[in-house]
C-alpha cells in the first residue's frame, strides 16, 4: 500500500482544481517579478503548475514536495529546466541565505500547526537576507456577500471532500489567525498583500523583519 496520499489525485488535480485556481496563481506572480538569474524555490510544487510560470523569467527554479505521484506530474510537465525534490519541506537540502523567492501556494492550511512552524523556519533559512516569501492560501475575512459566502461554500466542501485530517487542520489554520498570524509569529513582514474571492482567498508577499 503507497504512503503517498496524493497518489490519485496527481492524475486529475490540474483537471478539476487547476482552473478554479489559474487566475490566483497569475495574480501570485504578478506580485512579485523575477530578475533574470534569480533563485526560485516552490514548496509543496506539487504539479509544477506554479513552477512553470517562471519559466520564462530566466530564473534557477526548484521544487520540493512529499508527493512522488505529484513530482512525476511536475517532471512530466516541466522537463529537465527544474530542480525537483521529493523530501519534507521541514527539513529542506538547500543552503543559507539560497533562495530570492520561495513560493507555497494552498500548503499551509493542509498541514499539522507544528510542520507548518517547522516549515516556515526552515523557508525563513534557505531565504537570502533581502529575499522574499509569497505565501497564497485561504483567508479568514471578513466574508463579503454573496461571493464571498458562495466561495466559501465551495472551499468548505473542498476541504472536507480532502478527509478528517486534512478538514480538521484547515479548521485549525484560520481559527488561528491564518496568513496573518503566521507571519507575525514567525517574524515575517507584509511587503504587499491582496485579499480576493470576497475575503475568502489571500495572497501575501513577506520579507524577514527579524
Amino acid at each position: 500500500m503507497s504512503d503517498d496520499n496524493y497518489g490519485g489525485s496527481a492524475r486529475y488535480y490540474d483537471i478539476i482544481i487547476g482552473p478554479m485556481i489559474k487566475g490566483l496563481r497569475r495574480l501570485g506572480v504578478g506580485m512579485f517579478t523575477p530578475e533574470k538569474g534569480m533563485s526560485i524555490l516552490d514548496v509543496g510544487c506539487g504539479t509544477g503548475e506554479l513552477l512553470s510560470l517562471y519559466q520564462d523569467y530566466a530564473c534557477h527554479l526548484f521544487g520540493i514536495d512529499a508527493s512522488p505521484a505529484m513530482l512525476a506530474a511536475a517532471r512530466q510537465k516541466l522537463g529537465n529546466d527544474v530542480n525537483l525534490h521529493l523530501g519534507d519541506a521541514a527539513q529542506m537540502p538547500y543552503d543559507v541565505d539560497f533562495f530570492d523567492l520561495i513560493t507555497a501556494m494552498f500548503v499551509m492550511h493542509e498541514i499539522y500547526p507544528s510542520t507548518r512552524s517547522s516549515m516556515l523556519k526552515e523557508m525563513k533559512r534557505v531565504l537570502k537576507k533581502e529575499g522574499k516569501i509569497l505565501l497564497i492560501d485561504y483567508h479568514t475575512g471578513p466574508i463579503r456577500p454573496v461571493k464571498g459566502w458562495i466561495t466559501k461554500m465551495v472551499i468548505h466542501f473542498i476541504e472536507g471532500f480532502a478527509g478528517k485530517r486534512h478538514f480538521t487542520n484547515y479548521r485549525q489554520f484560520l481559527s488561528s489567525g491564518g496568513l496573518t498570524a503566521l507571519a507575525f509569529s514567525h517574524g515575517l513582514s507584509v511587503v504587499k498583500k491582496k485579499i480576493v474571492g470576497g475575503g475568502t482567498l489571500a495572497i501575501f508577499l513577506l520579507r524577514k523583519s527579524v
